[in-house]
């Protein structure tokens, strides 16, 4: 069970970085840092876009833009946040039951 919830938190762990990773990059993106003409930054950002879209457009569809600013990824890392902070909960319960 421990190892099943630390799994869990890697997973969720590396889909916040990839967040994380899309929004900086969206950022870059934006304030003309980068150029998505650039063969490798538009790889990367099709790639960003393939993962992170399945996630944010349900949320997206819940709640839309304010301002031009999208809270979708925002609404994510709490959702994440929540579920990292729940199953650490639960897996210092299966720790302390496996003493």
């Amino acid at each position: 069970m421990f190892a099943i919830l630390q799994t869990l938190s890697f997973i969720l762990n590396i889909v916040w970085w990839i967040f994380l990773i899309m929004i900086i990059m969206s950022w870059l993106i934006s304030f003309n840092v980068i150029n998505t003409r650039n063969q490798f930054v538009a790889s990367v950002w099709r790639v960003l876009n393939q993962i992170t879209e399945p996630i944010l457009k349900p949320i997206r569809r819940v709640i839309p833009s304010v301002g031009g600013l999208d809270l979708s990824p925002l609404i994510v890392f709490v959702i994440i946040f929540f579920l990292q902070n729940l199953i650490n909960f639960y897996a210092a319960r299966a720790a302390v039951g496996a003493l």
